[in-house]
């Protein structure tokens, strides 16, 4: 069965785009330097075709300069993670928000601290009158 097509970031993709975050604008080899100080050593063949397919997707956009290309963001971090939250809600879920946070709730990795954010974020959202 044929792996679907996801507009949504991968894994590696992700990575990519952390570093295109942190960076503004990079380079292929910006983004090869980049990653592999955080251990992941990838060949210029395969740095190409992620960056291809960021652009492909919207995640990215690209100018040449000289005989290279740069890269620059065209998704907000903030954007891209709501979008992947909206993914994860919707496949893993079905949509059910309350579902979600249950589960995330229900793991042991969650610290109080975190806990006690959330309680303030919904509060927050409570008096700015948001369903």
């Amino acid at each position: 069965m044929a792996r679907r097509k996801s507009r949504t970031l991968t894994e590696v993709e992700l990575e990519f785009m952390k570093v295109v975050w942190a960076r503004g604008e990079i380079s292929t080899e910006d983004a090869q330097a980049a990653l592999r100080e955080q251990g992941r050593d990838l060949a210029d063949g395969s740095v190409r075709k992620v960056l291809s397919i960021l652009k492909r997707k919207g995640y990215l956009a690209r100018r040449r300069v000289g005989r290279a290309f740069l890269y620059k963001a065209e998704v907000e971090e903030d954007e891209a993670h709501r979008s992947l939250v909206q993914d994860l809600l919707s496949r893993a879920f079905g949509g059910s928000a309350a579902l979600m946070v249950a589960s995330l709730l229900g793991a042991d990795s969650v610290r109080r601290k975190d806990v006690e954010a959330i309680k303030r974020l919904i509060a927050k959202r409570e008096r700015e009158g948001h369903p």
